[in-house]
């Protein structure tokens, strides 16, 4: 049996930690899982470096947090639905969520989060920045807080995914199942983490698209000081990848924003998510 204590380091944003001391494609403890979902649930995502696993072994490691969702719109990597790729080719311009977003809030029941693992970096850039939502709810003012308390928001993943999105055309064969994208979901703009208890909010530039009972034009006015709001640089981390480095965040907790900057270089990660369960 191992020493099961983790080696789990802060990093020096607002939210995020390195874990550090642990070979992912060995059999896990169930102490060493605790670890590590007590770190997710403190710093909101978690990272590791020179991970050198199999698609068998990521799917084996996301398991062990819950069931896995299978995206629909995404290609997935060959002979593992469960793994999406996430994929930029030297000759393509647009890359695959470069913008401010949370991972599947269009679904009624959204995702717990998801585990990124870079395959193929480019030679510089690519990172991808990072925002926690509960720093940002904490420096709103009082009044506002309390007028955000009573309300719910729409998601949808039918402008980004849709037939008639330019983002899923420009992404060409990445992207799929345009047909699917009807769904719409509701929920609280501020909610209590399930397992944190942290206050949370929980709108994105992505997928919200308007308050319950408000007009779009209406809504779009307080979203945006929102969105504004919420991707202030002092409530962020951007982390910088490597072949074989894992990001491991809360989709319930986090944004998160891949930058394009790496035009002419191949950019290969696969995703896991992971099953969360209905947002109070």
């Amino acid at each position: 049996m191992r020493n099961h204590r983790l080696d789990i380091t802060p990093t020096s944003g607002a939210l995020g930690a390195i874990i550090e001391g642990i070979d992912l494609s060995e059999p896990l403890e169930d102490a060493e899982i605790a670890e590590m979902r007590g770190a997710l649930n403190d710093h909101g995502v978690i990272f590791f470096r020179d991970q050198k696993i199999t698609p068998e072994q990521h799917i084996a490691f996301a398991e062990r947090f819950g069931n896995i969702d299978v995206n629909r719109f995404f290609k997935a990597a060959a002979g593992y639905p469960q793994v999406a790729e996430v994929r930029k080719e030297p000759g393509q311009k647009t890359n695959i969520g470069g913008g401010w977003h949370t991972d599947h809030s269009y679904d009624q029941v959204p995702a717990l989060g998801s585990i990124l693992l870079a395959r193929e970096t480019p030679t510089r850039g690519g990172d991808t920045l990072f925002a926690c939502m509960n720093r940002a709810y904490e420096a709103l003012s009082d009044g506002l807080k309390k007028t955000l308390e009573g309300l719910r928001a729409v998601h949808s993943s039918r402008h980004v995914f849709g037939e008639k999105s330019s983002y899923a055309k420009d992404a060409g064969d990445r992207l799929g199942n345009a047909d699917a994208a009807t769904q719409d979901a509701v929920h609280p703009v501020v909610l209590r983490h399930p397992e944190s208890g942290k206050k949370i909010l929980y709108v994105n530039s992505g997928f919200t698209t308007h308050f319950v009972g408000w007009t779009a034009e209406e809504s779009a006015p307080l979203l945006r000081y929102l969105y504004e709001h919420a991707a202030r640089p002092e409530f962020q981390y951007r982390f910088q990848w490597h072949d074989g480095s894992i990001a491991f965040w809360d989709n319930r907790s986090t944004w998160h924003y891949a930058v394009n900057d790496y035009d002419g270089e191949r950019r290969l990660m696969h995703r896991i998510t992971i099953a969360g369960g209905p947002l109070e």
